[in-house]
């Protein structure tokens, strides 16, 4: 890695400014949201790093006149966010459950066994793979964090460190041999050389196998307002019909689609080789397609006014603050996800309104939240507090959260989400 990849502030890409797509290249001209100045959601801050300066770059989405593609530029590099990453999926227990309950579906719908191989783009602490292992079936990771990838190899998940790309995809074909299933799950968006990654997946994936990829859905995200999953660490913003043009350049087909509770809402998309009739489309395909269409998303006039929404429900949120702080109430937040700190950072929410926030993963104890500076500390900091209020800034996983925290009515605490808008639950 150079000198300019290890350091943020210096590893501005060459194409950050180009104002082009990073699907068809037409210039970059709406704005679907412009959320201000922010840093990278997930260099927490350690406490010798408290005076130092911290690089904030602009949180800008703008929407693809052409293939309606809603994107961040890339201001830093992916080798800069992901080589080493804070992020471990196995600390949410709903997580692991539903990539347990994936892996088993997947087992059945593609005859899986101990002859067949599955490989996982950016396969992170091994929280889906070992599900696969567990069934006798070989797989491989593929993870670009290296502190993330010893976790998965010490479960015995078989990993290899590397950004995925075309090259990367020939490399592993010839070292590991070609997937009868390859999958991600969250990777999609994080990728800013979109094509380069989705031609890769052709390139790796078996003849007659099948991919499957998870993301948040746009039309969800646009729906329930969901702007704080917006950050640099996503590049990119799928609806169905942008998505389907993106693997269909790439001589991938969309077999299937389901539509996944996870994170506010997700996709799951199918795909396989455009030559591969044995796996046929299926309805969900054309009905998404026609849903989003019906719903104006292939129309420019669908993505202007989401930037209002959203300074909406900015002022909401900063009232019940402003409200509860005035009458003497403390406030703390749970958790310290990528999501809550564009939230924290767009709206001001500093240790002025929340005493702390806390986190489940001991990587982020003991730090403070990027930009907004928040001390995060360990769940139990909440019972020793008894706070009148916590924020729950992953509010995807709300309902988890209220189930462990639940001691929090002891005292009379109540929580409280802010998306789609504030609610005092």
């Amino acid at each position: 890695m150079s000198n300019s990849e290890s350091n943020p502030a210096q590893s501005i890409s060459r194409g950050a400014r180009s104002f082009h797509c990073r699907f068809c290249r037409a210039p970059l001209t709406t704005t679907f949201v412009d959320l201000g100045l922010s840093p990278l959601c997930q260099t927490h801050i350690a406490p010798e790093q408290l005076h130092e300066m911290e690089p904030f770059y602009p949180l800008h989405a703008y929407v693809c006149d052409e293939c309606r593609l809603v994107q961040l530029q890339e201001f830093v590099s992916p080798q800069s966010i992901f080589s080493e990453y804070a992020y471990f999926s196995s600390y949410s227990s709903s997580w692991v459950e539903h990539a347990r309950r994936y892996a088993h579906m997947a087992i059945d719908r593609f005859g899986l066994g101990a002859g067949s191989k599955v490989m996982e783009i950016a396969s992170n602490d091994g929280y889906l793979l070992q599900h696969f292992v567990a069934a006798k079936v070989p797989v491989l990771g593929i993870e670009p964090a290296a502190n993330v990838a010893k976790v998965a190899v010490d479960k015995g998940v078989p990993t290899t460190v590397r950004f995925f790309g075309r090259e990367t995809a020939a490399a592993i074909a010839g070292e590991h041999g070609r997937p009868d299933l390859l999958l991600g799950n969250n990777v999609l968006a994080h990728v800013p050389d979109l094509n380069d990654f989705v031609a890769g997946m052709k390139v790796l994936l078996a003849p007659g196998g099948a991919i499957t990829m998870e993301f948040p859905h746009l039309q969800r995200l646009m729906a329930d307002n969901q702007f704080d999953t917006i950050y640099h660490e996503h590049f990119s913003y799928f609806s169905f019909v942008a998505v389907e043009k993106v693997f269909a350049h790439h001589g991938l087909t969309m077999f299937d689609v389901e539509e996944l509770p996870t994170h506010g809402g997700s996709l799951r998309i199918y795909a396989r080789h455009a030559e591969n009739d044995a796996l046929p489309v299926g309805p969900r395909v054309g009905a998404l397609r026609q849903r989003e269409i019906d719903d104006g998303f292939l129309t420019m006039e669908r993505y202007r006014g989401f930037g209002e929404k959203v300074m909406e429900t900015k002022r909401k949120l900063l009232a019940f603050l402003i409200d509860a702080k005035n009458r003497g109430k403390k406030v703390v937040g749970y958790g310290a996800p990528g999501k809550g700190n564009t939230l924290l950072n767009y709206c001001g929410i500093r240790n002025d309104f929340l005493d702390f926030t806390t986190d489940a993963n001991p990587y982020k104890q003991g730090k403070f939240t990027p930009g907004t500076r928040i001390p995060i500390l360990a769940p139990a900091a909440i019972r020793e507090a008894r706070p009148d209020y916590v924020l729950i800034l992953p509010w995807n996983l709300k309902d988890e959260i209220s189930r462990e925290a639940s001691y929090i009515s002891e005292w009379g605490g109540r929580f409280v989400v802010p998306i789609p808008e504030v609610r005092v639950l």
